[in-house]
């Protein structure tokens, strides 16, 4: 039986989803796509990509900056992903080994 690769979801994955599948899940909640209680648990990779398309089309009118965001967007945006790293580094996360630096 050929089963689909799923994701583990946001709360499950390697430092809370400290990656591009866990910015996408962030940035949803964010403009309200999705709840904030929405992990992503046992989506298939074409659901995310999906997300990714709704996330990216959010996006859009700010330019992707966060500093073109309304008040109201960057205040959600600075506590979802404060809270993001600070459960992060409790777990251990360094931004600067994702950077592939010494």
């Amino acid at each position: 039986m050929n089963r689909e690769k799923t994701y583990i979801g946001i709360d499950k994955d390697k430092y809370g989803g400290m990656s591009p599948t866990g910015n996408i899940i962030r940035d949803a909640w964010v403009f309200g796509i999705l709840p904030e209680a929405e992990t992503c648990e046992g989506w298939s990779i074409a659901r995310i990509d999906g997300l990714y398309d709704k996330v990216t089309a959010a996006w859009a009118p700010y330019g992707h900056l966060v500093s073109n965001l309304s008040p109201e967007l960057k205040a959600r945006h600075q506590r979802i992903y404060d809270e993001a790293i600070k459960r992060a580094r409790a777990q251990g996360w360094s931004p600067d080994e994702d950077l592939g630096g010494d």
